[in-house]
């Protein structure tokens, strides 16, 4: 079997180039990292969470006609996704005040914003992918005026698709963040959702608590990333409640 030719290593996840042209693997890792990777740990299985959960949120936006970069779940941790251009920025729709936004503008957190405010930040880890606006985007020619209305409506959609399916099992939208791709037909562009959505790209609350189950788990040490994400999981259905785990095996002399 041929070795898989890596393209590129990130925080959370590995690119491999994919089995036909134009496709790419992208593998899904154990690893956490918060504060720009300033903090750091494996978590067992969450690479295998994501990858689930990516591919149901990516799944269901195909079903209501949002195009994404997904094409299928290969394994536990794999799936295949189109190639795309990626558009340097992190799409954020916040729902909520939390985070960064919260410390930017004296919000308290989980006060509800008067509509979801998108904002746009340059990714650059060297930097700390910072806040930037549309007039930054337009100079710097990341991306065209046409690419920014594709965005913000791509953004928005995706808003109402999280909302309402996290709303239906008893968890707040807090807020969430999106990469998007160009996709090329000959001379044609289209812009597609790409990356990941996530527990690690979102924050999720529980309604009647408020208890998050989100990367904030691991952030602030409120407790197990793992259960968290499995939790999401299980009231999504994407994984039945209370599966008995895998143990390895046990040797028999």
């Amino acid at each position: 079997m041929a070795r898989r030719k890596k393209i590129y290593e990130g925080k959370a996840k590995i690119l491999y180039e994919g089995p036909e042209p134009g496709t790419i693997v992208q593998y899904f890792k154990d690893d956490a990292t918060a504060f720009n990777a300033e903090k750091k740990a494996v978590i067992e299985g969450k690479g295998v969470l994501n990858n689930r959960l990516s591919e149901f949120f990516m799944t269901g936006l195909g079903h209501i006609g949002v195009p994404t970069h997904f094409i299928k779940r290969l394994n536990m941790r794999e799936q295949l996704v189109r190639s795309v251009d990626i558009i340097p920025l992190e799409i954020i729709v916040r729902n909520y005040a939390a985070g960064t936004m919260s410390k930017r503008l004296g919000l308290e957190e989980g006060v509800q914003l008067p509509r979801p405010i998108v904002e746009y930040c340059y990714k650059d880890d060297k930097l700390g992918d910072p806040l930037v606006s549309e007039e930054h985007i337009a100079a710097f020619g990341w991306a065209s005026q046409q690419d920014m209305d594709d965005m913000l409506s791509l953004a928005l959609r995706v808003n109402d698709f999280l909302s309402g399916l996290m709303f239906g099992v008893g968890i707040r939208l807090v807020d969430f963040k999106i990469e998007v791709g160009r996709v090329y037909d000959g001379d044609f562009q289209r812009l597609v959702v790409a990356d990941e959505i996530s527990p690690d790209s979102c924050r999720l609350w529980d309604i009647e608590s408020g208890r998050k189950l989100d990367k904030d788990v691991f952030r602030r040490d409120l407790g197990d990333l793992a259960d968290a994400y499995t939790e999401v999981a299980e009231r999504l259905g994407v994984m039945p409640k209370k599966a008995t785990p895998m143990t390895k095996p046990t040797l028999i002399n």
